[in-house]
């Protein structure tokens, strides 16, 4: 069974996230609400995938894959980040420094499984 961490600093946004990837997806989910929760849940749970929202305070989602990219225990997990932010030019610089994919937010939860799966090549 495939494993995914989502670290996002909203409540709402983490629940349905993992509600949706575990009954349409299938797979199992794990939760951090901030970014140094969700670099130590990555350390500790190797996850497939991570789901990383891009505004966080304190630290956000760019400087968290920048710390999961310089760390060897993490630097393979594939990361989809997660964002509002629609523009062309952020879309570039966010996939310029190496994330697999963008999920738009607000992202439809029936849809959430498909888009990550279509993301990382695991389609049935």
């Amino acid at each position: 069974m495939k494993h995914i961490l989502v670290i996002d600093d909203e409540d709402d946004i983490r629940e349905v996230a993992q509600v949706a990837l575990e009954a349409v997806g299938g797979w199992q989910v794990s939760s951090a609400a901030s970014g140094p929760d969700g670099l130590q849940t990555a350390r500790a749970q190797q996850p497939d995938a991570i789901l990383l929202d891009v505004m966080m305070p304190d630290m956000d989602g760019i400087s968290v894959f920048k710390q999961l990219q310089a760390d060897s225990q993490t630097q393979s997990i594939p990361v989809l980040f997660m964002t509002a932010k629609t523009q062309v030019s952020d879309r570039q610089r966010f996939l310029q420094l190496g994330v697999t994919a963008i999920i738009t937010k607000p992202f439809k939860a029936m849809q959430l499984a498909d888009q990550v799966a279509a993301a990382l090549g695991w389609d049935e």
